[in-house]
């Protein structure tokens, strides 16, 4: 079977380049022309013996994802459509700042995970991605942007988040070698302070993480205690919010950063009450009688019809804020970027062939009702 070059990370690479009888300094010239030149014909690779590159062609390929679409937002970003096989395709989004360009990469085929405020649970789940899936959203994004903003071959993609489709962590094999591709010297060389990995709070994963690939981690909270966590978040069941602190406070022990991000997406009514917030604080402040180092950051929800969800009105997301900030907490509202092309949190929903009868559950959610509470008990003040 040819094998795929996107699927290895160097240490990997090493090996298949031994098992064809090569030394492995061959290994490092060759990931260095997949993934810093963005090469994809070995007949490119001039510095590599003609017999490498003979073996090379009889036995691997470096094989992108087919681009379905690509739609680009007034404000800069830029959404894909990849198709990854059997009536799948993942989306992957491109963010550019002033100083920054984050590139957020999908996972999974959908996602297993279910969360009540996001259109790509509402899918279902058909597989995990592989290695080279995951980083032939980087491959191609990252060439293709130098490209297409002629930066004379300057790196474009300077941050990755793992915030597309799917949970990383339920994709952890895959997940670690993607990871090192894109920290390693020889290939992207992004900063662990500049990779991140979102989770919806797989515990066991998470402790796992820290030892094998430590960058930055943002967990998905959205609530301030077990009882509503458990609508919002289906997984919290399993590892309820005081595990997935602990586990958060071990992780700071090897994180680059000496903070963990919560992301709290704001719901009408149902997370965003001056109480919540409050709660809030005091759990991330006094959790276990030490609290956990965090940053907060506010995402405002993303509507889809499915969802039953209403997104918080702006003076109910700054009261929310100045609370948790005159608590002594760092709080962000994250700017809503590419909503105009559905590349907005929570938007990213690609072309998913269901094996996990999501509407079967999302129906047995709906069982579970998210009263909002009425508009004369929401005044602030």
């Amino acid at each position: 079977m040819t094998a795929n070059l996107l699927d290895f990370d160097l240490e990997g690479l090493a090996t298949f380049c031994a098992e064809l009888g090569e030394k492995k300094f061959r290994a490092t010239q060759l990931f260095r022309w997949i993934h810093q030149k963005g090469a994809s014909d070995f007949g490119q690779m001039t510095d590599l013996a003609k017999s490498l590159r003979e073996k090379l062609e009889g036995n691997a390929c470096i094989q992108g994802l087919p681009v379905l679409s690509q739609h680009e937002s007034s404000d800069g970003t830029i959404k894909w459509l990849f198709d990854v096989g059997d009536g799948n395709a993942v989306e992957s989004v491109f963010i550019p700042e002033d100083d920054r360009g984050t590139l957020c990469v999908s996972s999974q085929a959908g996602c297993a995970v279910g969360c009540r405020f996001c259109s790509t649970g509402h899918q279902g789940f058909s597989r995990n991605l592989s290695s080279g899936e995951i980083v032939a959203q980087l491959w191609f994004a990252e060439h293709f942007l130098r490209k297409h903003l002629n930066t004379g071959g300057e790196r474009v993609i300077s941050n990755v988040v793992m915030m597309g489709m799917g949970e990383p962590l339920q994709n952890y094999q895959a997940l670690i070698p993607a990871l090192r591709i894109m920290l390693d010297d020889h290939g992207y060389g992004l900063s662990r302070r500049r990779v991140t990995v979102s989770t919806s709070g797989v515990v066991p994963m998470i402790d796992r993480l820290g030892e094998d690939a430590p960058v930055a981690l943002a967990v998905s909270l959205h609530a301030p205690n077990d009882e509503l966590r458990d609508k919002l978040v289906p997984l919290n069941r399993k590892y309820p919010v005081g595990d997935l602190l602990d586990a958060c406070n071990r992780y700071l022990e090897h994180a680059p950063r000496d903070f963990i991000t919560f992301e709290y997406c704001m719901l009408d009514g149902v997370n965003d009450l001056p109480e919540h917030a409050r709660d809030l604080a005091h759990l991330v402040q006094h959790h276990a009688g030490r609290g956990v180092s965090c940053k907060l950051n506010l995402i405002p929800f993303n509507p889809f019809p499915a969802s039953g969800l209403v997104r918080s009105p702006q003076h109910r997301v700054q009261a929310f804020a100045k609370i948790l900030s005159d608590a002594g907490i760092v709080t962000t509202v994250r700017k809503t970027r590419g909503d105009d092309i559905d590349a907005a949190c929570g938007q990213l929903a690609g072309d998913v062939k269901d094996r996990t009868r999501v509407d079967r559950r999302i129906a047995q959610q709906r069982m579970i009702v998210l009263k909002p509470v009425p508009a004369e008990s929401t005044k602030e003040g």
